[in-house]
């Protein structure tokens, strides 16, 4: 975690990085702006939050294309211009990252109980990449991926295991299981 983002998304953009993910809990006074300047940098923007931090507080972050379509009436492309211009989360990120860990050193124990921030978003956002970072591994991919995680980030269960490959296919037949039964 950095606590100015905004200092490295041109950094990393010029050195070729796809998405920037930032921690909310350092940019709620400017995250429109740091967004705007990670799509203009050609990255895909993504927010995530510490264990301690309410989920609410990454919803105005996040654009709710269901509820936009929903109650979009008229089929007339202006009109639709129009209206996503003016829901929560005009410039909305792609990706939340809900840390199931403290951020800050690998190879921390695996928090179940922030799967309930992962079940609510996926309620929320049935169509958003939602991605679980800290003490994931063989015996906690299952909670992960039935609450609706669909990006996963491990390291020292991969990096740490004989076989690295077998954890990471592991890691990956569970989430795409999860995604075919819910």
């Amino acid at each position: 975690m950095v606590t100015n983002p905004m200092d490295y998304v041109e950094q990393m953009g010029k050195a070729g990085a796809s998405g920037f993910t930032f921690h909310v809990e350092v940019a709620k006074e400017n995250w429109q702006e740091l967004v705007s300047k990670i799509k203009s940098a050609g990255m895909r923007p993504g927010v995530a939050l510490k264990p301690g931090t309410p989920v609410e507080d990454i919803y105005p972050l996040v654009l709710n294309l269901l509820a936009c379509l929903q109650s979009v009436i008229n089929p007339l492309m202006s009109l639709l211009d129009t209206y996503f211009e003016q829901v929560e989360g005009a410039t909305p990120v792609e990706m939340v990252l809900v840390m199931t860990v403290e951020p800050g050193f690998g190879g921390q124990k695996f928090m179940p109980s922030m799967m309930d921030k992962v079940r609510a978003l996926r309620k929320k956002y049935p169509t958003l990449d939602i991605e679980v970072d800290g003490g994931l591994g063989p015996s906690t991919i299952e909670a992960a991926a039935a609450a609706g995680a669909n990006c996963i980030v491990a390291g020292s269960s991969v990096f740490g295991a004989p076989e690295p490959g077998e954890v990471i296919s592991l890691l990956r037949t569970s989430v795409e299981k999860a995604r075919t039964t819910t």
